[in-house]
């Protein structure tokens, strides 16, 4: 389990994320939860891995534009 530890936000801002989990009809059940996630989807490293057919795919759509 991962190790957790306490941040403050402004009421505005938690009030924001309570209004968002309700309207993201159960896909997110707690601030905490939703933060979370807004936090690793803004900060997070990982890179998109693309296959070979889907490089190949980016690569002509940049030659048709005239990129590559």
């Amino acid at each position: 389990m991962t190790e957790k530890v306490k941040i403050e936000i402004s009421k505005e801002v938690y009030d924001l994320l309570v209004k968002t989990i309700k309207e993201s009809e159960g896909e997110f059940k707690t601030p905490e939860e939703l933060l979370e996630f807004i936090i690793r989807e803004t900060l997070g490293e990982e890179e998109a891995v693309y296959t070979p057919e889907e490089e190949e795919k980016i690569k002509d759509n940049l030659r048709s534009l005239g990129y590559l």
